[in-house]
């Protein structure tokens, strides 16, 4: 009889264990494919520092102005930036950092949240960010709260080479490290679908190595070559902005929140002879069609709205007590407290003993 119940689960086991794998594939494919997402958030890193990096700050702040002003709240959006520019005493214009010599736009503004500053600006910082791997007690608006109906975007510029990006010229992540903390945020499912964008020197090595499902990447440079800056302010000195981001905000002030402009045409943002570096891409994880994917699902913000069109009555408070009178029951009457302010420091006191 044992030998009989044996030989079955033997038998049966490969079978349900292939209806289990398969249930499993077709769930992962789904939530690939699936176009349907309930939340967006942002994370935007300026990993540089220092004056002459000028541009790189005026990158970030870039996208960051963007994102807000698609509908993204600053409640979803991670900025991490030395934030040295805009009181820096070389700075003409104080509490300002524009992305252009004409000073078109203010890309500072009055309301800037910068989540991450100065020397929090790490590569472990930024790793738990990612992850989630954060101390019990960090504030909620330095985490990245997102779940697997999160779309998320992630951009970062600064100083970058074959395989790293600098942090502040104090420490460099790696393109491994990069694709190992996006894996864990596929495992522990903290994304539905990422954008990855990155302007750098030779930028196309960073998301070489990655291997997660679901993640679009794009690129200022590839492999080899420079990603070069776009134009000096003669009024302080340095270059204000990159290329790449420079086109690419060009594009993204052309959006607003119902735009059907798709990720395909955000690939041709800056041809080269216009970035003069070679703007590459990866889409072999992305298991959707980039010219049916609009870009506002990434740099927009959803809005879930359900529409009713049953009236709803509202009762009225006060005809309900008008009627109660009227059939004689005797009003409730409320106590009324009064509340007063407690003196913190009984000066009086110590007043009537010095006398």
């Amino acid at each position: 009889m044992d030998f009989t119940i044996a030989a079955l689960v033997v038998l049966l086991c490969p079978l349900f264990q292939g209806i289990l794998c398969l249930n499993e594939n077709q769930i992962k494919a789904h939530f690939a494919n699936s176009a349907t997402h309930t939340n967006n958030w942002v994370v935007l890193v300026d990993t540089s520092r220092f004056w002459f990096n000028y541009r790189h700050v005026a990158n970030v702040l870039s996208v960051y102005r963007s994102v807000k002003r698609l509908g993204i709240p600053d409640s979803q959006i991670i900025l991490m930036m030395a934030d040295d520019m805009a009181c820096n005493p070389r700075n003409p214009r104080p509490a300002s950092v524009y992305n252009n010599a004409h000073q078109h736009i203010n890309v500072y503004g009055d309301d800037v949240e910068v989540d991450y500053r100065g020397y929090e600006v790490t590569v472990e910082n930024f790793i738990r960010v990612l992850t989630g791997r954060l101390s019990p007690g960090t504030p909620r608006s330095k985490r990245l709260l997102s779940d697997e109906t999160s779309n998320v975007l992630l951009y970062m510029t600064g100083h970058g080479g074959d395989g790293f990006l600098k942090f502040q010229d104090h420490e460099e992540i790696s393109n491994v490290e990069l694709a190992d903390a996006v894996e864990q945020m596929w495992q522990k499912r903290r994304y539905h679908q990422m954008l990855f964008i990155i302007d750098t020197c030779q930028a196309q090595s960073m998301y070489m190595p990655f291997y997660s499902p679901n993640i679009v990447s794009v690129a200022s440079s590839k492999v080899g070559e420079d990603s070069l800056s776009h134009h000096v302010d003669s009024s302080i000195g340095v270059y204000i902005i990159d290329r790449f981001t420079y086109y690419l905000l060009e594009f993204l002030e052309k959006l607003h929140p119902d735009s059907e402009t798709t990720l395909a045409k955000l690939f041709e943002v800056c041809p080269r002879h216009q970035c003069v570096s070679t703007v590459n891409y990866r889409t072999d994880l992305f298991l959707r069609d980039p010219r049916q994917v609009k870009v506002i699902e990434f740099f927009g913000s959803v809005r879930p709205v359900e529409l009713l069109t049953a009236v709803t009555g509202l009762s009225n408070v006060t005809s309900q007590h008008g009627s109660a009178a009227a059939a004689g029951s005797a009003p409730r009457q409320e106590k009324v407290v009064v509340h007063s302010y407690v003196s913190q420091l009984p000066i009086e006191r110590f007043v009537g003993k010095l006398r």
